[in-house]
């Protein structure tokens, strides 16, 4: 126990423990131990006696008090206890406190409360959001997308080189038997890279502030939701489809497989699509297909006009299709012609770099005539098909026409 914590008791033994060392046996080192202790102690003694003295003349001091005054100084000391008691808010829960009466107009800069720490927003025509509300959307989007969600991610700034393996065009790696003396075979795969570099994105929200007025609404739970939704709304699209020279998508992989025909999928197809996925690559396997491709599917039916997949789709949300999740998306191509209408495969196969994180801002004066109150992001990103042999695509044939 450290002498600090020690009572009068513990003290005064451990004082009469130390007077009883026999200086003639001890060492010069215990002795000089001893000695720093013993002063600490009657340091600690004297403490303990002061603080005690202390207490007795203010309770005689009291005593003598007439009624009223002691009901106030006890009222005090209750009030006293109560500030001891209140729990401490963690500067999570100041940014978002402040955050929800800056938007509401309440306060104009972030310095609400004696003694807390000012989070600038900075002027009347912009204000950064603080980093725990920007967590928090960025949390939002990726748990509102699980294409985004699966891939593999990395926050890198500048260019950043993935290494991916390509085997060259006489031969993979060999692995086998090997005798003594004799040359391993050296002729191997490649090594290359993708780049992955940044492209800008921009989303902007408007909130009535009809809604801001509104004292009952969770005011920064809605403006999370609604930038989360509409950033995950946009990357969904880009991971799947990706846009001419800018990101580029899952389906892009070259891992592709004809259907064989313009307007309509087969059991069969799925299940060879299903197969273009080496074995190691399974476990984390998912569907990616828009709503009315999963509707043609659920409809496929065997020769005794039994629903196929009827066992499988009891199981409710999320669907499964072969045993494997499907997520449906709205960014992805319908049947048609030439379309790429289903992926299978394990989404890590697409690599995303967030060279910027999201950073958001709140824009009070521009929208001001809309009797509206502007919430922007921005991030900086760009994805590419790294492992093309875990992502498969089904791709429609092409129109005779």
């Amino acid at each position: 126990m450290e002498i600090k914590d020690m009572k009068l008791i513990e003290v005064r033994e451990r004082i009469a423990e130390l007077q009883d060392l026999d200086v003639n046996e001890a060492t010069l080192d215990e002795i000089e131990q001893s000695t720093e202790e013993l002063r600490a102690l009657k340091d600690r003694e004297s403490e303990i006696l002061e603080a005690a003295e202390k207490r007795r003349a203010e309770a005689e001091r009291v005593t003598n008090l007439p009624d009223d005054q002691v009901k106030i100084i006890h009222s005090f000391k209750d009030e006293e206890k109560r500030m001891e008691e209140k729990p401490v808010e963690t500067r999570e829960q100041i940014e978002v406190r402040q955050f929800a009466d800056y938007i509401r107009g309440r306060v104009t800069s972030m310095e609400t409360r004696e003694g807390e720490k000012t989070y600038d927003f900075g002027s009347s025509q912009g204000a950064i959001v603080p980093v725990s509300i920007a967590q928090r959307i960025i949390t939002e989007v990726v748990e509102s997308s699980p294409i985004l969600a699966k891939a593999t991610r990395y926050n890198v700034k500048g260019k950043l080189q993935v290494p991916v393996y390509g085997d060259n065009d006489d031969q993979n790696i060999a692995v086998g038997y090997q005798t003594e003396f004799q040359e391993i075979q050296d002729n191997a795969g490649k090594f290359t890279s993708v780049d992955l570099t940044g492209h800008l994105a921009g989303a902007l929200s408007l909130v009535s502030r009809s809604l801001i007025n509104n004292s009952d609404i969770d005011l920064v739970s809605f403006v999370v939701k609604e930038m989360g939704r509409r950033i995950a709304l946009f990357l969904e699209g880009e991971l799947l489809k990706g846009t001419s020279s800018k990101a580029t998508g899952a389906l892009s992989s070259t891992n592709l497989m004809a259907a064989g025909s313009t307007t309509a999928i087969s059991a069969d197809n799925l299940i060879e699509l299903q197969a273009k996925i080496p074995t190691v690559y399974q476990k984390d396997a998912v569907w990616i297909m828009n709503p009315a491709t999963f509707t043609a599917i659920k409809k496929l039916k065997d020769g005794a006009g039994d629903y196929m997949l009827q066992k499988v789709f009891a199981e409710g949300f999320p669907y499964r299709t072969l045993g494997k999740p499907v997520y449906l998306s709205d960014n992805a191509p319908a049947i048609a012609s030439d379309a790429l209408a289903v992926l299978y495969g394990d989404l890590s196969g697409l690599s995303v770099n967030f060279r910027e994180d999201i950073s958001d801002e709140i824009l009070r004066e521009k929208y001001a005539t809309q009797h509206a109150l502007g919430v922007i992001s921005w991030f900086e990103f760009d994805s590419k098909v790294t492992e093309n042999q875990k992502l498969a695509v089904l791709k429609m044939a092409a129109s005779l026409a």
